[in-house]
């Protein structure tokens, strides 16, 4: 038999590994919530991603929450206003506007992200056509 049987479910894969083990590392304080910030952006964009998006009222529901989680989080003014921006685009349709905020939000945290950690915001770009 080669393969795996017919009946056998696939390993799910975390697309944010790197962001994950950033934000595990980070220092206490404004790199690690930088870091929990973008990754929980970055999982919202993912939701709203081609080719599989997820129910637009889910999308709000999730947007909604990372708002409030966000007003408790103390964030430099341009990485909140970035990480804001995106997670009202990804409870939108507009692949364009989560596209621009991704970008910008890649931007903003560069100087804090790993190596690994832009790949994944790059793959996530590229699954808007960006």
């Amino acid at each position: 038999m080669l393969g795996p049987p017919p009946y056998a479910l696939t390993a799910p894969t975390f697309a944010f590994r790197s962001l994950v083990s950033l934000a595990a590392r980070a220092a206490l304080g404004g790199p690690r919530e930088t870091a929990l910030a973008t990754l929980i952006a970055a999982r919202l964009a993912s939701g709203a991603a081609p080719p599989v998006a997820l129910a637009p009222p889910l999308r709000i529901a999730r947007a909604d929450a990372a708002r409030l989680w966000l007003s408790s989080v103390a964030l430099p003014a341009p990485v909140r206003a970035a990480i804001g921006k995106l997670v009202d685009a990804s409870a939108g349709n507009d692949d364009r506007m989560i596209l621009a905020s991704l970008a910008k939000v890649t931007d903003v945290t560069a100087p804090m992200l790993t190596r690994g950690a832009r790949s994944e915001l790059d793959r996530l770009a590229a699954r808007f056509g960006g």
